[in-house]
């Protein structure tokens, strides 16, 4: 596959490249990146062809925004799409006062959550500032999960179907921004989403992987039946589809259980009998799908972008695929890409 590749937007008028470029770690997400890191990987993805640029408020109370924008700045801005998110609004404050955690050495301002409608916009208008761009493509309502809300997240949900969506719509209808959606970390949140609004698009982290295929139930039809684009993070499971069934293994951000780093085991195995690694497996599989045009994928620095780039680009043989259906390892229905040896492109095959 070309991590290169334009493909399109569900059923707006945007182009996409096959791999977008995700900006938490420039938020400093756990350990600091250096300045210098963080331009030269924005610079190598630009030069590898990457056109697609995801980033938040949240990420690093507002530095990956910040981060992002300085390196865009130049650019043409036709020549690339740009994702944020709405859903909490940024305040400055005294660093020494505020709880950066999970972030290291973030901008200074306080992170709250606001569904409202003015919160929205609020958010909108600040997130324009801090990247210093004309517009943003995509706009997403970020984080009205159960991962993330726990018991409020009916009420939160509410908030955003009421207050979120009639900010949105009305930007969308003005033209200020092109495609609104949700970004969440369970598929059922994005399929109650896009049956009660008329979305655009969700970002979804994890929940259709190598390892899990359940959004081909019910929620990855529906967008293909409606033409919502969904754009995938988190497509190694937050590490064990990287780094394979080892001792230090993460599955959801925690220690993998038992029944999935065996399960792991055995993919890793037909990996090995093909010579596939599996990350390439992981990050191919994704795109496969119809209604998912590109994966999102954040990196701490040059290394891993090229790792993540040479991953994408490795010809996986068709039988591959089919001895993980046949092992009973991927759901039969599930599409996978197939490899054109002679032109070293890739189609989608059920």
């Amino acid at each position: 596959m070309n991590p290169d590749e334009k493909r399109k937007f569900g059923r707006t008028s945007l182009d996409v490249t096959a791999i977008a470029f995700g900006t938490a770690p420039l938020g400093n997400f756990m350990r600091e990146v250096e300045e210098n890191v963080a331009e030269d990987m924005i610079r190598h993805a630009w030069d590898a062809g990457i056109r697609f640029y995801d980033t938040s408020p949240m990420y690093g109370h507002g530095l990956a925004e910040l981060r992002l924008g300085q390196a865009l700045r130049w650019k043409k801005r036709d020549d690339f799409v740009v994702s944020s998110k709405v859903g909490r609004v940024l305040r400055a404050g005294k660093r020494s006062e505020i709880d950066f955690t999970p972030w290291n050495n973030a901008a200074p301002n306080t992170m709250t959550f606001d569904y409202s409608y003015d919160g929205t916009m609020r958010s909108f208008e600040d997130s324009l500032q801090r990247l210093a761009l004309e517009r943003i493509d995509i706009l997403f309502i970020h984080d009205i999960d159960r991962f993330t809300q726990g018991e409020n997240q009916p009420e939160v949900f509410r908030q955003a179907m009421d207050g979120c969506w009639r900010a949105l719509e009305r930007l969308r209808n003005e033209g200020v921004v092109s495609a609104i959606g949700v970004g969440v970390n369970e598929w059922e949140v994005c399929y109650d989403a896009i049956r009660q609004r008329d979305f655009d698009c969700c970002l979804l982290a994890g929940r259709y992987t190598l390892l899990e295929q359940e959004a081909l139930n019910q929620f990855l039809p529906l967008c293909e039946k409606q033409g919502v684009a969904v754009v995938v993070g988190g497509g190694f499971n937050s590490g064990i589809l990287a780094t394979g069934a080892t001792s230090e293994a993460r599955y959801n951000y925690a220690p993998a259980p038992r029944h999935v780093m065996e399960r792991v085991a055995r993919i890793e195995a037909v990996c090995r009998e093909h010579n596939v690694p599996l990350p390439a497996a992981a990050l191919q599989f994704v795109v496969a799908h119809p209604a998912i045009p590109t994966f999102c994928a954040g990196t701490r620095n040059v290394g891993q972008l090229e790792q993540n780039l040479e991953w994408f680009r490795y010809p996986i043989p068709d039988d591959f695929w089919a001895d993980l259906k046949s092992r009973r390892l991927l759901r039969e229905d599930a599409p996978v890409p197939r490899c054109d040896h002679e032109r070293s492109v890739s189609v989608m095959t059920r």
